[in-house]
């Protein structure tokens, strides 16, 4: 019999919630936006977990077939909800669902946020109402895709195959993939649920292409859902994640529409065959930008449920210690070690937490201003492109590294559970699956980051001439002299205090990302001067340019962080800005050469930042656990035995590995096991050779 002590799961989980030094429900509200939004999403939580048909905790034993048809059974029940509750409500749900069932949200997704998302940014009234009539937005004789992506071609919109070509005499566009590189590809819905597509083609007229444009293709009958003629569709089979959604390919062979089924709102084609570009064409790419910000809040979501589960148990799992008798063995989240690999991803999903819900806000305003300006090309126009182009980068920048961000937390805390980590059941093996295609879905990560980096240096060239700055730009005036390299600002002081304060650490950053662009900069103004195009010189800078795009949306984060922080209640702001200090201290820890290139810190100021580092994991560490609680998961959304409420963690992973897993015969016994386990050594020894005798 042992002789060490051992504490109850829940006892141990219980004293870590002893004494919060901030009002637990406080933030709650504060990261929800209001008590008022919280109740919404308690009450929606609860309606998901007592509705049977939201059963998730047995998915890993699912088929490829029954995970996509439990999918598609939510889907009516969905639908309906979409139409009849409240705006809010219904984002409500689906951010939640986002978390809950992955991949049910994007099969659902596919027609709400993309199809009737490219009917709303793309047609025209008349369209829109033609196409409201016909069922797009409550699913009621029409369930769409989106057809951009194709096996030749994805970032590289421009070089898309598809065509779609005027027929004047017929009044009709003829939808064609004319190389087996122009099938579209990964079209979500489309191996067995969509009716329609919106298309993303060539425009020919006349022997002339004037750009992809968007087309509604019919793909199946209505009634009967038989193919359309000429319309060709295939099944992708398995993937990493997300099975519920039935991704396939789609192949068109001279596949004829309406000339009213090409989108309008933009670029129009009348009837005898004249093409009007609208003045400002940037405006089409308006609502493209919709899906990265949410993924910044995708980001957040889901990294909140990752660090719950890691937390929570590390708060309970118990390993190694003093080793004397009646002493119980070390909690893992007192190990100074785990403390420095869990903390600094709650600090970093705080950050994400808080640039997600400005980011979002800047966004709908954004829109909501381009929504009154009809094409017009006045001065409000202007700035309102400027202010586009602005918000494309750093939407860029954001989804590229919150997204790495979420995927290396996720990850790291599946890794945090050891062994147990490994369990299909302990719900981080397949979050990892599901949320790894945020990386490489709207706009490849890497592509995103270059189109920041091209931002970057062509706003910083700008600035050189006398334009104003962007506002998320502004710390380029303090950091840069008049003369255009980088101030000689730097840290004073060697303690952790002096170098860790938030203005310091915001002013670090800054210097950090402003040297980070100038020689963003140096190196595009070098490709030029040896004799390569505009184009060419932006690819030769390409690394520096995604470097730049690094050290940016990092310093933003940080902005945002400490902007909420100054807004946030009195009784929270100490937590939250030792987290936002935490933020920024492990991230220049991390890019320590960066600091030092820069000159803002010293070697010696680097290992008081270090020091400082260790310091808040330790003092953070008290309020783990509560800050977690503050994410307000229940039980049915972590939907993970280690990361229980109650801590009751071995318990409850016994009872469901054993209850999805019940003792039954091996069905292989008789064909495979038994022969293995009765297979004799005799072997045929041959004739005897008479050269042997």
């Amino acid at each position: 019999m042992s002789d060490v002590a051992h504490p109850s799961p829940k006892a141990s989980i219980a004293e870590e919630r002893a004494s919060p030094s901030f009002p637990v429900r406080e933030l709650t509200y504060w990261i929800d936006g209001g008590r008022r939004v919280t109740e919404l999403k308690e009450r929606i939580m609860l309606e998901l977990e007592r509705d049977p048909l939201w059963r998730v905790n047995d998915h890993p034993n699912l088929t490829l077939a029954e995970t996509r048809e439990r999918a598609m059974s939510k889907v009516r029940r969905l639908a309906d909800l979409a139409t009849s509750r409240p705006l809010e409500e219904s984002l409500m749900r689906m951010s939640i669902i986002s978390v809950v069932d992955p991949g049910f949200w994007t099969r659902f997704g596919v027609h709400f946020g993309l199809f009737f998302g490219a009917l709303q940014g793309q047609a025209t009234a008349a369209q829109m109402a033609y196409w409201m009539d016909r069922g797009a937005l409550s699913m009621q004789g029409i369930t769409g895709c989106f057809g951009m992506t194709e096996l030749g071609h994805g970032s590289n919109v421009a070089g898309l195959e598809t065509t779609a070509t005027l027929d004047e005499r017929t009044d009709e566009f003829v939808v064609h993939s004319p190389t087996l590189t122009a099938t579209k590809w990964w079209i979500g819905g489309a191996a067995h649920t969509a009716t329609h597509c919106a298309v993303y083609a060539q425009l020919i007229v006349k022997n002339k292409r004037h750009g992809a444009k968007t087309f509604v293709v019919q793909l199946r009958d209505t009634k009967t859902f038989a193919l359309m003629p000429g319309v060709e569709i295939g099944d992708l089979g398995k993937k990493m994640g997300r099975d519920q959604i039935d991704n396939g390919w789609i192949r068109f062979t001279h596949v004829r529409i309406p000339r009213s089924h090409m989108l309008m709102r933009h670029t129009k084609v009348t009837r005898s065959g004249d093409v009007i570009e609208p003045p400002l064409a940037q405006l089409a790419y308006g609502a493209l930008i919709q899906g990265r910000v949410s993924m910044v809040s995708d980001s957040a979501n889901v990294a909140k449920r990752a660090l719950t589960i890691a937390t929570r148990y590390a708060s309970v799992r118990r390993q190694f210690g003093g080793g004397a008798p009646g002493v119980a063995e070390t909690k893992l989240i007192d190990y100074p070690i785990h403390q420095y690999r869990l903390l600094p991803l709650m600090a970093q999903t705080f950050a994400m937490i808080f640039t997600a819900r400005e980011v979002t806000a800047n966004y709908e305003k954004l829109m909501g201003e381009l929504s009154e300006l009809s094409d017009s090309n006045d001065a409000a126009a202007a700035d309102a492109i400027k202010n586009l182009k602005e918000t494309h980068a750093t939407s860029a920048g954001l989804k590229a590294f919150c997204t790495w961000m979420c995927l290396n937390i996720i990850d790291q805390c599946r890794q945090s559970l050891g062994g147990h980590g490994y369990s299909a059941y302990t719900g981080l093996s397949q979050a990892y699956s599901d949320f790894a295609v945020h990386c490489t879905w709207e706009g490849d990560n890497t592509i995103l980051t270059l189109q920041c980096g091209r931002y970057l240096v062509a706003t910083a060239l700008e600035a050189r001439k006398g334009q104003p700055l962007p506002e998320n730009l502004s710390y380029l005036r303090g950091a840069v002299s008049s003369a255009g390299a980088l101030s000689s600002r730097a840290c004073t002081g060697d303690t952790p205090e002096n170098v860790s304060s938030l203005d310091t650490l915001k002013a670090a950053w800054s210097s950090v990302a402003a040297n980070a662009i100038l020689n963003a900069v140096r190196d595009f103004e070098a490709g030029l001067a040896k004799g390569l195009s505009k184009d060419d010189a932006y690819e030769f800078s390409s690394a520096s340019r995604l470097h730049a795009a690094r050290m940016h949306t990092y310093t933003y984060l940080l902005h945002r962080f400490a902007a909420q922080v100054d807004q946030s209640p009195a009784t929270l702001r100490p937590v939250l800005t030792l987290l936002a200090q935490l933020f920024g201290a492990h991230s220049a820890v991390q890019h320590s050469g960066e600091f030092l290139q820069s000159k803002f810190y010293s070697g010696a100021q680097i290992e008081a930042l270090k020091a400082f580092v260790t310091h808040a994991c330790s003092e953070i560490r008290k309020d783990a656990v509560s800050l977690t609680d503050a994410f307000n998961y229940t039980d049915y959304v972590v939907n993970s035995p280690l990361g229980r409420f109650d801590g009751d963690v071995y318990e409850k992973y016994f009872e469901l590995v054993t209850s999805l897993n019940p003792a039954k015969p091996v069905p292989y016994f008789d064909s495979l096991i038994k022969p293995l386990l009765e297979r004799t050594n005799e072997t045929e020894l041959g004739p005897d050779l008479e050269i042997d005798e």
